[in-house]
């Protein structure tokens, strides 16, 4: 347990965000994964005053796993980084993300978010960190560990 402390509580929240690509293309690749970390450090914990915990990928969806204070909006901090996001990684692999999408889009419109009370800490990092290992992949090229995000 992680309790912080701010003017009016005392509070251990953690969350796991879920976020996936317009039409699920698959096109996060390595340079793009690099500027959504920089991009959900500085929005996450500059601009809303909560900790990333974990951050991994697969190429058509994100994982960011987050501790954030109670006074936080969990549905205006996501909207903020999928718009941020969105509008900066189109800016940059224009050309790039041309053959994925026709519209100015980069995020499907709906997300998922989780409490981490299900299972502890370690477990959702644990499973965060290894959404892009082959050892969670079964040998019919599903998820067999967990849910499908």
């Amino acid at each position: 347990m992680n309790i912080k402390k701010n003017r009016h509580s005392v509070f251990d929240l953690s969350y796991h965000l879920v976020v996936v690509t317009k039409y699920r293309h698959k096109c996060i690749n390595e340079n793009v994964m690099n500027d959504l970390k920089d991009i959900a450090k500085n929005i996450f914990e500059n601009s809303w005053d909560c900790e990333i915990i974990e951050i991994d990928w697969e190429e058509d969806h994100l994982h960011i796993l987050f501790s954030a204070p109670p006074q936080v909006q969990l549905s205006k901090l996501v909207n903020n980084f999928k718009t941020v996001s969105s509008r900066l990684i189109r800016k940059k692999y224009l050309d790039y993300l041309s053959k994925y999408f026709w519209k100015p889009c980069f995020w499907w419109a709906s997300y998922g978010i989780f409490s981490t009370g299900w299972a502890t800490l370690e477990v959702v990092k644990k499973y965060v960190q290894n959404q892009n290992s082959p050892s969670w992949i079964s040998s019919s090229g599903t998820n067999s560990s967990s849910p499908k995000s």
